[in-house]
């Protein structure tokens, strides 16, 4: 029981990691139903970006865990959502009208780039930084199960909920969100009404970036050790969550993301830790062939 507990905390963790990276994915496909494939490189960018920051602080002196840790997600978010400003305006935009199979390699073109760039001015080595968050708490003792949860597990989960709170009321309820939702169902209309849907399709790739950046520094502070690879295995797995859940669903994003990681942490601890990653992309192949809505996906409708 308390191995099936303490991976029950494990997999949600990790789950909300996934869905703030996937809804990313979920976003961009929503407002111009094409997948961004580059976007689990900009989820790498922003690790990166977190650790250098993390580096520069220590090496000033900063030891207090709150400041620090606020200053790094500003300067994170704020330069990894550049990158994703950048990459929408560089890379899709001149290609708005094209046919789906253009931006689909200007995707990968990104990604590949975005990972060599990396690679070339940070090295292929790991890149560590010191425990941030340390200790934590039993949970079950009184019932006799072995069960831990650490400060960096709780910090994930309650950032991950106030992000997606946040992000729901900004969708929602805000005049962006209005404009992002009229995107969504028909950019002409959009434009004719007034509304700058370039600007808006912007934003929504900067606000996909910032989520990925949020990502990056939870990963940091949760693993502490970053590589220039991991925004491909890392944005697959998101993407399987995106499909999971059924993209262009924001809550299924999360849902996807929720699920896959449970499935990575029960299989991992019960089965095989070599073939988690094979289940989880078996998960997106089965997912294609019977249920490509997802779960929380609706159809789509061709219009005649």
């Amino acid at each position: 029981m308390s191995q099936f507990l303490q991976q029950l905390i494990n997999g949600l963790t990790l789950g909300s990691l996934y869905g703030l990276i996937a809804i990313g994915y979920t976003m961009v496909f929503g407002i111009i139903g094409m997948i961004n494939f580059a976007h689990g490189d900009v989820f790498m960018i922003g690790a990166f970006i977190s650790v250098t920051a993390f580096t520069m602080l220590a090496s000033v002196g900063v030891t207090s865990v709150p400041l620090t840790l606020t200053v790094v997600l500003v300067v994170t978010i704020a330069f990894t959502s550049l990158y994703g400003w950048a990459v929408e305006r560089v890379a899709y935009r001149p290609l708005r009208g094209s046919t789906r199979l253009a931006p689909l390699i200007s995707a990968i073109g990104v990604s590949i780039f975005l990972q060599n760039t990396v690679q070339l001015t940070q090295g292929a080595r790991l890149k560590q930084v010191p425990p941030m968050l340390t200790g934590g708490f039993d949970v079950g003792i009184y019932f006799g199960w072995d069960v831990r949860v650490s400060h960096a597990q709780v910090l994930i989960v309650v950032v991950t909920l106030v992000a997606l709170a946040a992000f729901t009321w900004l969708i929602t309820q805000t005049a962006f969100g209005r404009q992002q939702r009229a995107c969504e169902q028909d950019q002409f209309m959009t434009r004719v009404l007034g509304i700058n849907a370039e600007r808006t399709i912007s934003i929504t790739f900067m606000i996909g970036a910032a989520l990925a950046a949020l990502a990056g520094v939870l990963v940091t502070v949760y693993y502490g050790v970053v590589d220039f690879y991991i925004g491909f295995v890392t944005g697959i797995k998101a993407f399987t969550a995106a499909v999971l859940g059924g993209i262009g669903s924001l809550p299924g994003a999360m849902l996807g993301g929720l699920i896959i990681g449970l499935v990575e942490a029960f299989y991992g601890t019960y089965f095989s830790a070599e073939y988690k990653d094979v289940v989880v992309f078996s998960i997106l192949v089965l997912v294609l062939l019977f249920r490509p809505s997802g779960l929380l996906g609706r159809p789509e409708v061709e219009k005649v």
